[in-house]
């Protein structure tokens, strides 16, 4: 089973290649690919090390899977290239999120997106996968009629150089900008560009993928994304209005029974999901679970999670596992 991992140098494609290894999917011949810069450098997979090529190269080999993280624009010049040749592209960009024909998967919410024979699947926006890893389970009871989410995101989220310029200013040193602002002690409400009606193009993907994850295009979003100065994972306030009146503690033992949540809500003994708690981790923490006391059938979500593992590239090792138990190669 060869799998190439495209975008295999940065920081979501390291960590694509140490989840393979770590969960022993079973790769029979490992093929990292990155762009011409980084073809002939080394990377170590299972301790052995193995030499990183050109796209183009990794296509030609013919994989049974392709896992990109390597921008829009590769994703949309390339996936359909390696599709072409049988391969399965799962892909961690925005670029095929929203097709009609392109499945978009949280393996534990809706596999059955995917039919066999289907080339091409996308891995959802980092912030939207923990937000419906908490929803799911109470979307099917109650019904969500509307979210209002805040979320307060990792630098990690844009990169190495958004980390390397938190760990600049926090020495001292000057280097180059990732953002317009300064990022340590600091935050901004600013993820993504600015569309003309003021929204980001972060707040958008939480509004769309939402929508087409859970199967409801009924359900009103709303969203205001902020960057914060963390690199632990991210963390959501996310406020759920339900058609249907809840129970608090069913709620709890809705999204604990739920594969892959683990519910952290203690606030007397000071228990609540943090940044610190979800780094390097694949669950998806939520606490300060209370009513919204001043709307009917309305709740309050504290949701955290590693945006580099559950929210890019541990999801996309799932969905890989998950058309190999299926048999939808």
């Amino acid at each position: 089973m060869k799998t190439a991992v495209v975008g295999a140098t940065g920081m979501v494609g390291r960590t694509m290649i140490k989840v393979l290894e770590e969960r022993n999917f079973p790769v029979t011949e490992l093929i990292p690919a990155a762009s011409e810069k980084s073809v002939g450098k080394e990377i170590i997979f299972r301790g052995k090390p193995v030499r990183v090529v050109s796209v183009q190269d990794a296509v030609d080999a013919k994989p049974m899977f392709a896992i990109f993280s390597a921008g829009a624009s590769i994703s949309r010049d390339w996936a359909p290239k390696f599709a072409g040749n049988g391969t399965v592209v799962i892909d961690n960009s925005s670029y095929w999120r929203m097709h009609k024909e392109v499945p978009l998967v949280v393996p534990q919410i809706n596999i059955h997106a995917i039919k066999k024979g289907d080339r091409i699947i996308a891995n959802p926006n980092c912030s939207t996968i923990q937000m419906v890893m908490a929803l799911a389970p109470l979307h099917r009871k109650y019904k969500i009629k509307r979210l209002v989410v805040a979320t307060y995101q990792s630098v990690t989220g844009t990169g190495v150089k958004a980390v390397a310029q938190m760990e600049n200013e926090r020495k001292g040193i000057k280097g180059e900008m990732a953002y317009a602002h300064p990022i340590d002690m600091n935050c901004f409400p600013h993820g993504g560009s600015f569309q003309p009606d003021g929204y980001t193009t972060e707040e958008q993907k939480l509004i769309d993928e939402t929508r087409k994850i859970l199967e409801d295009q009924t359900i009103m979003v709303t969203a205001t994304v902020v960057r914060i100065p963390v690199v632990g994972g991210h963390s959501e306030a996310v406020n759920v209005e339900f058609e249907k009146e809840f129970d608090i503690e069913d709620v709890k033992t809705l999204i604990s029974g739920f594969p892959g949540n683990v519910v952290y809500d203690d606030p007397a003994s000071n228990k609540y999901p943090m940044p610190l708690m979800s780094h390097n981790r694949d669950e998806v923490f939520v606490g300060r679970i209370r009513r919204d006391l001043s709307r009917e059938k309305c709740l309050n979500l504290w949701v955290v999670s590693d945006n580099i593992r559950k929210g890019a590239a541990t999801n996309a090792v799932e969905i890989a596992e998950y058309m190999v138990a299926a048999s939808l190669i």
